[in-house]
């Protein structure tokens, strides 16, 4: 589950933003526990790398304090594009890029435009549909242009920039999609609007697409790492506020939910509660559909997460909420057993449920990558060299993105 936020030492209010962040605790217990559901064929190699698979299942929140890029592998917004089951987000990557991008066009007169004036997300289903573009390109009459034909220009033009600052097209470019010769074109360019907003399944997708390529050239080191990061991905994915715009309870009055439910919880009462023994891994015959109905799942439970922490709450007095509790050398205000207690109860075992379908779904991860690259023999890999590690880079010395991830 999860990079573990704090709530900050109340005063006075709930409302307050979570400013300390510590804890690992749900990610290295998924990552741990899943080597246990692996067949005999893999589960000798990765139970002799079972502490490294532990201690890197938080690479991935590591990586937030060198990229902007990386926050938002780790959630999806869903409640922000409709009702379930969210039918004009596109499960497939290229798709849900190419409907949520803003594209412009600059006029030789300096003014700048929108390109498309349609609805992309209403037309990834009907490939042959046409697309509106601004009439003011043109000299005479618009060129027609279908969305396949724009999906393929994108491809080739816009997202091999998806990691640039800046995503520049050229006008000839343009031309060449419309057919046109002469346009009122002084430059063009695309602007990201999707991906602040989270590409958790999508990522999973490709890192399982990674972690098979790595068992397909028997490369320890990169096998290792890809399967201690997908581990990380999709423990998130069982995160309920993971998938939702209110991710830390911030539109409701309930700052440091987040790590209420995904830290403190299972923290108390994982070792001394919980079952993880979870049986044996299964193949995934689709991995693109199997992910995103984990996370159409766990989005059914975010109403419950917030709606219980809310009445538990009102029901104990407020100087009992938060307690002062030793982490390292440092005092910080936590929720008081009591609560967590109370809460976790009122749950109903929904952190365990979560935590052990996430072990199971880690497993099976790494199961299907191994299958769909031929069962290698993992007693005889190669050394290898894994990928570089970036080292940290925020210039405030926080990660990027989100407080509470």
């Amino acid at each position: 589950m999860l990079a573990f936020e704090w709530p900050a030492p109340p005063t006075g209010s709930r409302d307050e933003r979570p400013t300390e962040t510590w804890g690992f605790f749900g990610h290295r217990k998924i990552n741990h526990q899943a080597v246990f559901t692996l067949p005999p064929e893999m589960v000798v190699f990765f139970k002799r790398n079972i502490d490294y698979l532990t201690e890197h299942a938080v690479d991935p929140d590591k990586r937030r304090y060198a990229t902007v890029h990386e926050a938002p592998r780790h959630y999806l917004d869903l409640d922000r594009y409709g009702e379930p089951p969210f039918p004009t987000l596109p499960r497939q990557w290229t798709d849900a890029l190419l409907c949520r991008t803003g594209y412009y066009f600059i006029t030789e007169n300096n003014d700048t435009l929108t390109l498309v004036e349609s609805d992309l997300s209403s037309l990834f289903n009907t490939p042959e549909s046409e697309i509106a573009i601004n009439p003011a390109l043109f000299s005479g009459e618009p060129e027609k242009v279908t969305y396949q034909q724009f999906r393929r220009f994108f491809i080739r033009n816009i997202s091999p920039q998806y990691y640039e600052d800046e995503w520049v097209v050229s006008c000839d470019s343009l031309a060449a999609l419309l057919g046109a010769g002469a346009i009122h074109c002084a430059g063009a360019f695309a602007v990201d609007t999707f991906s602040a907003h989270g590409i958790l399944p999508y990522n999973i997708v490709k890192m399982m697409e990674r972690l098979t390529l790595a068992f397909v050239e028997e490369d320890e080191k990169k096998i290792l790492r890809n399967a201690a990061d997908i581990g990380h991905y999709i423990a998130d994915a069982f995160v309920p506020l993971h998938t939702s715009q209110n991710y830390n309870g911030q539109l409701t009055n309930q700052l440091g939910i987040h790590a209420f439910w995904e830290s403190r919880i299972p923290e108390l009462f994982a070792d001394s509660d919980y079952d993880f023994w979870v049986g044996k891994a299964e193949l995934i015959e689709n991995p693109e559909s199997y992910f995103w109905n984990i996370v159409l799942n766990t989005h059914t439970y975010v109403d419950s997460v917030l709606d219980i922490e809310r009445e538990v709450a009102a029901q104990i007095p407020a100087d009992r909420l938060y307690c002062s509790e030793m982490r390292g050398n440092s005092l910080v205000q936590t929720q008081c057993e009591e609560f967590a207690a109370a809460y976790n109860e009122r749950l109903s075992g929904m952190v365990e449920r979560q935590m052990r379908a996430a072990i199971a779904a880690v497993g099976s991860a790494w199961l299907t990558a191994w299958v769909k690259a031929g069962q290698p023999d993992l007693g005889n890999l190669k050394p290898g060299t894994g990928d570089p590690e970036p080292a940290p880079a925020s210039p405030s010395g926080k990660p990027f993105g989100r407080q509470h991830e």
